[in-house]
């Protein structure tokens, strides 16, 4: 049973609570998750927990994260690049993230491999009155190289290592958030571009996605 519109707007206070217990600090980010709608991004079923800080499913055997573990990623992007202007998201999902990016850069390219979710994903967004995005439906590990370089990357899914097309198509100064295989499980991997194009990674958090998968389907 879904909750009340009260109520939806008591529990994302209560979750931007948690969140600041949990160490976000970051009033930009805090402000995107007051913003956006999380119950808008889930199934009437599970609306009552959408302000829960737990990993709910969206379909297509695909799940939606924490809401911390998007927020870490969101602090620890913004903590590099403050201001990013085009951000490139590799799994739109249910369209959650997407929609924080947008109250976050100036605009937000975002690749989804499933049919289902990325025309779930474009509805949702407009219906919020969002217009400062890009929806593609395709292979995420080729990235988006027509609207490259971007500032910020961010990925909702698991891969084996940093695909190539992702680290060209990172700009100088700009920082990739993404989780990777590590031995049996997963880590979160930071790898950031300096202005003459090195790059820097290190290994921020433990992490626990789905495979980012080739191919697209539908």
């Amino acid at each position: 049973m879904a909750l009340s519109r009260d109520a939806n707007t008591e529990a994302r206070h209560r979750l931007v609570g948690q969140l600041q217990e949990q160490g976000i600090d970051n009033l930009r980010v805090l402000d995107a998750f007051w913003q956006v709608p999380r119950h808008q991004f889930i199934e009437p079923a599970l609306q009552f927990r959408a302000y829960e800080d737990v990993t709910l499913p969206i379909g297509f055997q695909q799940t939606l994260s924490r809401p911390s573990v998007v927020a870490f990623q969101l602090q620890r992007a913004l903590a590099r690049v403050p201001t990013p202007r085009f951000v490139l998201e590799i799994g739109s999902g249910s369209g959650y993230q997407t929609a924080l990016l947008t109250h976050l850069c100036l605009r937000v390219y975002s690749v989804e491999r499933i049919a289902g979710l990325h025309q779930q994903v474009d509805e949702r967004l407009r219906r919020l009155g969002q217009r400062n995005f890009r929806l593609r439906h395709g292979d995420g590990f080729e990235g988006w190289a027509q609207h490259a370089p971007y500032s910020v990357i961010i990925a909702a899914a698991c891969a084996p290592d940093v695909p190539q097309a992702w680290i060209d198509q990172l700009a100088p100064g700009g920082v990739m958030l993404m989780p990777v295989e590590q031995g049996q499980g997963q880590a979160m991997l930071e790898v950031h571009k300096d202005l003459e194009g090195n790059l820097n990674s290190m290994i921020v958090n433990d992490a626990s996605f789905v495979p980012c998968l080739p191919g697209k389907v539908g």
